[in-house]
C-alpha cells in the first residue's frame, strides 16, 4: 500500500510542501525535533525561537498551522495568540506549553488556540492534532477524502484506487 501525507494536493489543490507550519518555541531541542517530524510529513516549517521573531514571521507569511508555546522569551506566547486573533488571524493554533493546569489551559482556549497539548508529548500525538487541525480549518471534518475513484483515508494515510489498495 502506497502511505501519503495525510494533508496534500487533494485537500488544498497544492504540494504537501506547499503545507506550510510555524513552530514558535525557544527550547531549541524540541523545535528541531517537531522540524524534523513535520518535515518528514512533507510540511514546509519555519521555526522562531522567541515570541518577537515569531509574531514577525506570522505577520509577514501565511501558514497552514501554527504550533505555539507559551513560555518565549521577549514576548509571551499568549500574547501572540489574542493579537493575532484580534487581527482576525484565522490559522489554526496547537499551543504546546508546560503549562498544564486546568486554568492556563482554559486561558489559553479561551484565546484563540484550536488545541492544547502540554509537555513533555508524543510526537505522533502532535502530529495527528496538526493534522486534524488542519483538516478542520479546511472544512474536512472527515479523515476519508474521496476524488472519483480515489480514496484517501488520511488517518491510516493509505491510498486506494476503485476500491484497491495502492
Amino acid at each position: 500500500m502506497l502511505k501519503v501525507s495525510a494533508i496534500g494536493q487533494i485537500l488544498h489543490e497544492r504540494g504537501p510542501s506547499d503545507m506550510r507550519v510555524l513552530v514558535v518555541e525557544n527550547d531549541h531541542q524540541v523545535a528541531r525535533q517537531l522540524d524534523k517530524a513535520l518535515s518528514k510529513m512533507a510540511y514546509a516549517v519555519n521555526i522562531a525561537h522567541n515570541g518577537e521573531d515569531g509574531e514577525n514571521l506570522g505577520q509577514s507569511e501565511s501558514y497552514d498551522a501554527v504550533i505555539l508555546d507559551l513560555g518565549l522569551p521577549q514576548k509571551e506566547g499568549l500574547t501572540i495568540l489574542q493579537r493575532w486573533r484580534q487581527e482576525g488571524r484565522m490559522m489554526p493554533f496547537l499551543v504546546l506549553t508546560a503549562r498544564d493546569t486546568w486554568r492556563e489551559k482554559g486561558t489559553g482556549l479561551r484565546a484563540g488556540a484550536d488545541d492544547y497539548l502540554t509537555k513533555p508529548f508524543e510526537m505522533e500525538e502532535v502530529l495527528a492534532r496538526v493534522e486534524a487541525l488542519i483538516r478542520r480549518s479546511t472544512g474536512q471534518v472527515n479523515p476519508i477524502i474521496t476524488w472519483g475513484q480515489v480514496r484517501l483515508d488520511t488517518s491510516s494515510q493509505q491510498v486506494t484506487l476503485d476500491n484497491t489498495p495502492t
